[in-house]
């Protein structure tokens, strides 16, 4: 009896050994207990990446800020890697934001909060996947199918209607160190809010505090239309500044956006004049 209770435990042991074994015998025939590698190496680069903190900042060693609000259209050649299937920007937050991984903020305009971007009240998941879909009326009907009202309900959300982000970001000239460096805060998509049939501009669905999304976005690759193997993914797009965008805001005793004071081509005139002043800023402090 002895005997055969350890052939048992023996043969059992065998089994898991082999289900678990690596195909040493180069068959084509897959293990039924494992999914096959899609490629013939592992790629954990990405998967494993790490946050690169930024240098330590002080108030006192601030010698230069500029707050200034951009946006970037997916729909630019340069910013097509913004909405591949494969990895759409949009996706990975929203994932993340009904996870549980990461906190959305409303963009509502509040007293203490007049542009909504300060990240001052907290959005759960419901709501914040409510902020993309329209309203649809669907009816109700009763036991014998006769229609006895309607209501409202938000529709589905379609990852490819958003094509905006909007990024909040400070220029920051640190003299300790004597660098001129921009620091992204926050990324809102957009939606294109409409009543009552009259369409708006578009505004932020809600708001995303770039530090805690960085942990997120470093280990989400990132498509590249050349080379496969690039090994970048979105924290190192926004950190290296892999985009195109144009300026719709910067900070002003005014509180103005661009739109509020340049119609039509005079708002990239406008646009470019506060990216050239930046620039010309940092080219200024230094003798050649």
């Amino acid at each position: 009896m002895k005997n055969i209770f350890f052939a048992f435990i023996l043969v059992a042991f065998t089994l898991v050994v082999n289900a678990q074994a690596p195909n040493l015998t180069n068959s084509t025939k897959p293990n039924a207990t494992e999914r096959p590698l899609d490629g013939y190496y592992k790629k954990a680069n990405v998967l494993n990446a790490r946050v690169t903190p930024y240098a330590n900042l002080r108030e006192s060693d601030v010698m230069f800020s500029k707050r200034v609000w951009r946006e970037i259209d997916v729909r630019d050649k340069v910013n097509t890697i913004f909405a591949s299937p494969k990895s759409r920007l949009i996706t990975i937050l929203t994932d993340a934001i009904q996870a549980g991984e990461l906190t959305a903020y409303d963009a509502s305009s509040t007293k203490d909060d007049v542009n909504g971007d300060e990240f001052s009240a907290v959005l759960n998941a419901k709501d914040a996947m409510a902020k993309f879909a329209d309203s649809v009326v669907v009816p109700i009907f009763d036991q014998d199918g006769n229609q006895t009202g309607s209501k409202v309900e938000a529709g589905e959300f379609n990852p490819d209607s958003i094509v905006k982000f909007r990024i909040k970001e400070d220029w920051i000239f640190d003299k300790q160190r004597s660098v001129f460096e921009p620091r992204i805060v926050g990324i809102a998509p957009m939606v294109k809010i409409s009543k009552a049939g009259q369409a708006f501009d578009e505004q932020p669905a809600f708001w995303v505090y770039f530090p805690e999304a960085r942990h997120l976005l470093v280990t989400k690759a990132a498509v590249n239309r050349t080379n496969d193997l690039a090994g970048l993914s979105y924290d190192d797009i926004f950190m290296k500044r892999i985009f195109s965008s144009y300026v719709v805001k910067e900070s002003n005793p005014d509180d103005l956006r661009i739109k509020d004071y340049a119609i039509g081509i005079d708002k990239l005139f406008e646009s470019d004049r506060v990216k050239k002043a930046l620039m010309d800023f940092e080219h200024d402090l230094w003798s050649y």
